[in-house]
């Protein structure tokens, strides 16, 4: 079992930034894989990042260049910074783990990216 705390959720205006973190309940090192995932209303959840144990990370085309995942060992998180940020980024951004197969979920945070 795995436990998923998120944060850094918001309002922001288009060209901007904001970092979600995702705290896990066991060693991030133990997980085979973390990553976020989006859902926008109306559309299906997507992947946006994902990073494995071995810290192979991994992005949807439609953020790359301008998202970064990422890990701070000490503090267990997993980071997703997102730069220029633009209204189709807005969605409620989910926090995943993935553990022998088994899905967890974060209970998601909502980012809106005003234009």
């Amino acid at each position: 079992q795995v436990q998923l705390v998120e944060s850094g959720g918001g309002l922001v205006q288009a060209g901007g930034s904001l970092r979600l973190s995702c705290a896990p309940s066991r060693s991030i090192f133990s997980i085979n894989a973390m990553g976020w995932y989006r859902q926008a209303p109306g559309k299906q959840r997507e992947l946006v990042a994902s990073i494995t144990s071995g810290g192979s990370t991994n992005y949807a085309d439609s953020v790359k260049g301008r998202f970064t995942i990422s890990r701070h060992n000490a503090k267990n998180t997993v980071y997703l910074q997102m730069n220029s940020l633009k209204p189709e980024d807005t969605a409620v951004y989910y926090c995943n783990a993935v553990d022998y197969g088994n899905d967890y979920w974060g209970q998601g945070t909502q980012v809106t990216v005003s234009s």
